[in-house]
């Protein structure tokens, strides 16, 4: 297939390139058709800040799914304001999150593996589909040490499901190199982490973390870890 040839040029072209020169790279080769997705996450943060400094002209967009944090909307006013960037929020469709409540209430998610999966798919991953209409590549702050369900990632790979090439620029560095890039450059993050939160989504889903704990601990906690995607990054190959 033509794009995993695509994506074999790509990864051989990114061999021993920084988080920044690949977003430099991703840009120059897709110019408009490419897009950053954050869920103004602490790599998020890092990554919005290398894109300011390398492609300012590349568009950001994040999903608000209803049911965010407070500290996380905070943190998005500031962001807005800090970078002069064209910064898009995407919401659920109305109908659709009214159909799920009123048939299955508004704590869904608690009660089943696949309810959360439902109200995930429509609070996270319809409004993706959405917000990447029209783009060949995202970028996302995936590392594969975040998670079990990350561990194998690249730097450049083929998304099967949103039929797109994905770039984690991020993909080897640990959490101690975000710390440090954050610290560098003072970049502003969410005043959660200082709390125990490592991996924040909505307020629902997400808890503080004890130390020694995996870092997605927090997220889904009544689930088993190979459960916790929220659809956005299931990476089917094909």
């Amino acid at each position: 297939m033509i794009h995993h040839e695509e994506i074999k040029k790509y990864l051989e072209a990114a061999k021993g390139m920084t988080p920044d020169q690949i977003i430099k790279f991703a840009y120059k080769e897709f110019g408009e058709k490419i897009v950053f997705a954050s869920s103004l996450g602490e790599e998020d943060q890092v990554i919005t800040d290398m894109i300011a400094k390398t492609a300012p002209e590349m568009e950001i967009f994040t999903l608000d799914t209803g049911r965010l944090f407070q500290k996380t909307y905070d943190l998005l006013a500031k962001t807005q304001k800090r970078y002069p960037m064209t910064f898009k929020v995407y919401y659920p469709d109305t109908e659709a999150v009214e159909d799920m409540v009123r048939n299955h209430g508004i704590n869904l998610f608690y009660e089943s593996v696949e309810n959360r999966k439902l109200c995930c798919g429509i609070r996270k991953v319809e409004p993706l589909k959405r917000a990447l209409k029209g783009f060949d590549a995202w970028i996302c702050g995936l590392r594969r040490a975040q998670s079990v369900t990350r561990s194998d990632i690249e730097t450049f790979e083929w998304d099967g499901e949103n039929q797109k090439i994905k770039i984690n620029p991020l993909a080897y560095w640990t959490l101690k190199d975000v710390h440090e890039y954050i610290a560098k450059n003072k970049v502003d993050v969410n005043s959660l982490h200082a709390k125990g939160f490592v991996s924040i989504g909505c307020s629902c889903c997400t808890m503080a973390i004890k130390p020694g704990e995996d870092i997605r601990a927090g997220r889904w906690w009544w689930e088993n870890p190979e459960h916790k995607e929220c659809g956005l990054h299931n990476r089917p190959k094909k």
